[in-house]
């Protein structure tokens, strides 16, 4: 699906206002702006064209041309329309997924926004997952948490709180496990959600940097420090911390268990919330809290998946892309655009405001200002896409048989070495 909206001033039939963005040598914008977005499904496509409507009104004298792609068929043609005939402007994502198209030299090198001081204040959460071999190539839109959700009244109940540590979490899951629930639903038939845990566990142990070292294959499968990551887990495991047959549930199979009482907690993104909420937890039931420390000392990061928009290195019109860019990064623009009537989600600029919605306050403050560590973008991201295949087939197969663990990472590491060769 490709649609066309030619959003110039007059089109829109917007009244032009006096507080216009002005190019890098001071004058008032004038030309062309072409923009490529992925935000086909209707919510986010109406509120990229209205957040578009609002930067032509601001620069009346820029003609704006978007294009609307299909998301999946975006992902297949992003390569070409970057290599043939690029836009000035195009969405896409964070950390490992824009690797590809910096080091093919498809991306601009927009370093220079980020010294901008609010971007440089408010979005430096995210710096690390924006920059590649010291760069930044892009700037970010949305994200949202990731965390543990779980049953305030049932921990209640069994007299715990939520932990400060990792010796709390499995004292709680202990005392779980023997009122005769799991700790944890998870549904791992569609693998994806086993690298959530992978993530976290991997990051509280050993700390962002290391979780991207191994991510970018700098890192032996076989290294005694993966090893470890999986010791920790296997504890949960082994105490019978998760549902049985997790195996044959996807995640939404795997919520009745929270819904029911059967399980305790999920590890999830902020999505899981509307349908939990749906199925009758409300927010006197429902709670959440950061995954707590393993590692004493290791700053906590955390994963949120972050959607971004970059100037392709063969953008005709860069200071318009500029300062669409810097307009997008805005706390006002990141307010509006993220707020419950569009997408629902986080705005990464710490000054933004949010709806005021239990779990988007508790979400943005966790990014905001308790999380020092990094921002990850989930495990499938954030690794190259054949290694995350065969990893998340790894961590599955792990959970289910973990004395595999051994022979899981022999042939794990025999695909890095294919895969970064």
């Amino acid at each position: 699906m490709r649609s066309m909206l030619k959003a110039s001033i007059a089109a829109l039939g917007l009244a032009a206002v006096t507080a216009g963005s002005a190019s890098a040598d001071g004058h008032a914008l004038s030309g062309d702006l072409k923009i490529f977005l992925d935000t086909s499904n209707p919510a986010p496509r109406a509120t990229m064209e209205a957040m578009i409507a609002r930067f032509g009104e601001a620069n009346p004298g820029v003609n704006i041309e978007t294009t609307v792609i299909d998301r999946e068929a975006y992902k297949t043609q992003i390569r070409n329309f970057l290599t043939a005939d690029a836009p000035d402007v195009a969405t896409w994502y964070a950390a490992n997924r824009m690797r590809p198209f910096v080091d093919a030299g498809l991306f601009e090198d927009v370093s220079d926004l980020w010294e901008d001081a609010d971007i440089k204040e408010n979005l430096a959460s995210t710096k690390g997952a924006m920059t590649i071999d010291g760069k930044q190539w892009g700037v970010p839109y949305t994200y949202y948490q990731w965390g543990i959700y779980y049953r305030k009244d049932l921990y209640e109940e069994l007299g715990i709180n939520e932990p400060a540590n990792w010796d709390e979490m499995k004292s709680n899951c202990e005392k779980v496990v023997a009122s005769g629930r799991a700790c944890y639903t998870i549904g791992t038939k569609f693998l994806w959600t086993a690298g959530g845990w992978f993530d976290y566990l991997n990051m509280r142990t050993h700390g962002f940097d290391f979780h991207m070292d191994l991510a970018n294959g700098n890192v032996a499968w076989t290294d005694d420090r993966v090893k470890q990551t999986f010791a920790n887990w296997r504890e949960l495991i082994d105490m019978g911390g998760f549902v049985e047959n997790h195996q044959n549930y996807s995640w939404q199979e795997s919520l009745p268990f929270i819904v029911n009482g059967e399980a305790a907690a999920i590890l999830k993104g902020n999505f899981a919330v509307a349908p939990l909420r749906e199925a009758g937890l409300d927010d006197s039931k429902l709670d959440f809290h950061q995954f707590p420390p393993i590692t004493e000392g290791i700053a906590l990061a955390e994963d949120a998946p972050t959607d971004t928009f970059h100037i392709p290195s063969g953008a005709s019109n860069k200071d318009n892309a500029r300062a669409f860019l810097k307009f997008v990064a805005s706390a006002n623009e990141q307010s509006e655009i993220n707020n419950g009537k569009n997408l629902g989600q986080l705005p990464v600029n710490a000054s933004s405001s949010i709806d005021d919605d239990k779990f988007l306050n508790e979400g943005f403050e966790m990014l905001s200002s308790n999380s020092p560590g990094g921002v990850a973008q989930f495990f499938d991201r954030d690794f190259p896409a054949e290694m995350a295949s065969e990893a998340m087939q790894g961590l599955q197969e792990f959970m289910v048989f973990p004395d595999n663990l051994d022979d899981i990472l022999v042939r794990l590491e025999k695909v890095r070495e294919r895969v970064y060769k």
